[in-house]
């Protein structure tokens, strides 16, 4: 069994984790279209409110070492991001999540699978396999 360094994510924070990376895979999806066909077209603010408040969202669990980009919580709605400007926030959220969610999930000796580390235990709370393996 891997080794287990000591975690401190509640159950209430992983269902948060989810909800706001499934969220920003949908923005980044959604706005990465649109990057592709027109790359400097600026984000309405009726978007753009949403994209700060799912920041905000994620910058509250990407602390410490997780967090994408020192200084930056949201953009500035006095400065309109582009449609490119915003994919590239978002992969680099995106990868940022990843990390914390890798370093938060072990498998089980008893079951098959991922699982969620929960003040520091083993969880049954499923989860997919890490993006990245990495060796513990």
């Amino acid at each position: 069994m891997p080794i287990i360094k000591e975690i401190n994510m509640k159950e209430d924070e992983v269902n948060k984790f989810e909800k706001v990376q499934g969220q920003l895979e949908g923005l980044y999806n959604e706005i990465g279209i649109l990057s592709r066909k027109s790359p400097n077209d600026a984000i309405n603010m009726f978007k753009l409110k949403f994209i700060n408040q799912i920041l905000e969202e994620a910058n509250t669990l990407l602390v410490d070492d997780y967090v994408p980009f020192d200084g930056f919580q949201k953009f500035d709605e006095n400065e309109i991001p582009t449609n490119s400007d915003a994919t590239m926030i978002f992969e680099q959220y995106l990868n940022c999540l990843e990390k914390l969610r890798g370093d938060n999930i072990t498998t089980r000796e008893y079951k098959s699978g991922w699982f969620w580390i929960i003040d520091g235990n083993p969880s049954d709370l499923r989860t997919k396999s890490p993006l990245k393996l990495k060796e513990k």
